[in-house]
């Protein structure tokens, strides 16, 4: 089955950086899409960055500028690099991938923003 994997998770100071990363067990070529959501408790999934196939990404308002997403097609990969972090971004992060229009989930991992 196709699965991802996330890692790169933790505890982060307001203002620091971290970068997460998603490994796909098959070739992201396979995928149309890829991005990230996230879920704070109590709160609904939201949009944080996708990566289209062709290239062209997009990213929720809140993170606009201080996020940015990437993909590596040699280690199967899509990463996160999050800047300037702050205590609103204190969620879970789950990968997600348009497998051939099916949805594909991660377990998620879990961004901590606190001094």
């Amino acid at each position: 089955q196709v699965q991802l994997e996330e890692s790169g998770g933790g505890l982060v100071q307001p203002g620091g950086s971290l970068r997460l990363s998603c490994t796909a067990s098959v070739s992201i070529f396979n995928f149309n899409a890829m991005g990230w959501y996230r879920q704070a408790p109590g709160k609904q999934r939201e949009l944080v960055a996708t990566i289209r196939k062709i290239g062209s990404s997009i990213y929720g308002d809140s993170v606009q500028g201080r996020f940015t997403i990437s993909r590596d097609n040699f280690k199967n990969r899509v990463d996160l690099q999050m800047n300037s972090l702050e205590f609103e971004d204190t969620a879970k992060y789950y990968c997600y991938g348009d497998y051939r229009s099916t949805d594909v989930w991660g377990q998620g991992t879990q961004v901590t923003v606190s001094s």
